[in-house]
């Protein structure tokens, strides 16, 4: 016999000739208890809390920076303006005293005429009513149904 056949003999005969010996099986393992415990249950909440606090915290900061607002200043208003295209828009600004006629593009903005007398400046009033106002109204108008 070849050195081939009488390995694979061999490997092929271990398992019975152990089990023959009478070699101590393998205890079973023990199922857990359960899945999840309280220290796990704890830990997954207060993770989930931590995530959640990110979140409000990261949204108070983005809106106490203003880091989309471009700044705030009364010196530069913006008046009025008109969508002339897709992405061409023409605008009125008010700076200090003097006001400007923008055109701006997606690449380009130019000064478009620098007005000698500034135009009246009504100031806006708020169209729409809070939101509590409107949802008020509403529920009066189902109760009196």
């Amino acid at each position: 016999m070849s050195k081939v056949t009488v390995s694979l003999l061999i490997l092929l005969l271990f398992p019975l000739v152990a089990a023959a010996i009478g070699e101590p099986t393998p205890p079973a393992p023990v199922q857990p208890q359960g899945v999840m415990d309280i220290g796990s249950a704890v830990q997954l909440v207060l993770g989930l809390f931590l995530v959640l606090l990110m979140i409000v915290a990261s949204a108070w900061l983005v809106k106490r920076l203003g880091r989309w607002q471009g700044g705030h200043t009364d010196q530069l208003k913006v008046v009025g303006g008109i969508a002339i295209g897709a992405r061409e828009r023409i605008v009125l600004l008010q700076v200090g005293e003097q006001q400007l006629l923008v055109g701006i593009t997606p690449g380009n903005i130019r000064t478009l005429h620098v007005l000698d007398e500034p135009l009246p400046v009504a100031e806006r009033k708020s169209i729409s009513e809070p939101l509590s106002a409107k949802f008020a109204t509403i529920l009066n108008k189902q109760r009196s149904t």
